[in-house]
């Protein structure tokens, strides 16, 4: 393969052993454009060269090498290169229930889920250099996972204490409009129409799909498509053929499957299967 295929090609860290953390390196983003999507986890990253522009909920940004970004779960964001300009980056997607249950042990209180950040950007010189020491140290293959995980506490513990979460959720509580999201996602695999949805929320048509975009930053239909990407992710980091999860998933065939993952993760489905 050649240093230029290489460098555009996305590079994915898992470890059986830490199973609530993956890892993600971009040596040259030029090539590599994310519709925007959302994730069940909470994401950060590390700009390490160049430029990008960056989306989160309303906010736009041009940012550059130095900047570390922060995505709260379900935040709809998106990163792309700038007129053609290299830019590198590395991102980590860490399992909500996992930060969580740290900030508990930290002193949030047990019975509030996690608290969401209210940054969705830092200049911070000390957080970044932490950030890319993490990434370097998750993969390398000769450090031990003793070392790896006693890393991941520490830095993520101090995240709490440099980036403070906000004091609130950054959404108003709206029961119904979490029923119709609660639906797709428990039925995300099969063929849903608007009707089902509006049935399962006890919401009419117009007023679901208005809420729910202002609610969620997409649409109900954009929402299923997340939502079985996140389905089909989870089954190919266990190894799955590619063709079965993407019948499993809910999509037409293996390359309705393989355009949508990469829209939306800038990854094919096999890159994204053989990391590790």
């Amino acid at each position: 393969m050649s240093k230029a295929i290489q460098a555009t090609t996305p590079r994915f860290w898992r470890d059986p052993a830490l199973p609530f953390v993956e890892a993600r390196e971009v040596l040259d983003g030029r090539r590599v454009c994310y519709a925007p999507h959302a994730h069940e986890t909470f994401s950060i990253g590390a700009i390490t060269r160049g430029r990008s522009s960056y989306l989160n909920e309303k906010a736009r940004e041009r940012i550059g090498a130095g900047t570390v970004v922060l995505m709260n779960p379900g935040d709809v964001h998106a990163c792309n290169p700038l007129e053609g300009q290299p830019w590198s980056y590395r991102m980590f997607y860490v399992d909500t229930a996992w930060l969580t249950e740290l900030q508990h042990q930290l002193g949030f209180d047990r019975n509030h889920p996690l608290r969401a950040f209210a940054a969705i950007l830092s200049q911070d010189p000390a957080l970044h250099a932490g950030l890319s020491g993490l990434y370097r140290l998750l993969v390398d293959p000769q450090a031990e996972t003793l070392a790896k995980h006693c890393a991941l506490l520490e830095f993520f513990g101090a995240l709490q204490q440099r980036l403070e979460p906000a004091p609130a959720p950054r959404r108003a509580d709206n029961p119904r409009i979490h029923l119709a999201a609660d639906f797709i996602r428990a039925h995300c695999t099969r063929p849903l129409k608007l009707e089902d949805i509006c049935a399962a929320a006890g919401l009419s048509a117009s007023y679901l799909s208005r809420s729910f975009r202002r609610h969620y930053g997409m649409t109900p239909h954009a929402y299923l498509v997340n939502c079985r990407i996140q389905f089909a992710q989870a089954r190919l980091r266990r190894g799955e053929d590619i063709v079965e999860v993407a019948l499993a998933a809910g999509f037409a065939d293996q390359a309705h499957l393989q355009r949508t993952f990469k829209q939306l993760l800038a990854a094919t489905p096999g890159q994204y299967r053989r990391a590790g």
